[in-house]
């Protein structure tokens, strides 16, 4: 394997790596945010 090939499987790796890093915390916020709104507007109709 010549250092070209290195240098683009360790980009693709990285890339990679960001990807599912980035999607895992949209993932998260978005889980986040859906239980904080049911909270609320349970709190909401309690009143």
């Amino acid at each position: 394997m010549n250092a070209e090939a290195i240098a683009l499987s360790s980009l693709a790796v990285v890339a990679l790596a960001l990807l599912v890093t980035f999607t895992g915390g949209v993932a998260y916020l978005t889980a986040v945010e859906w239980r904080d709104r049911r909270r609320r507007e349970k709190e909401q109709r309690d009143r």
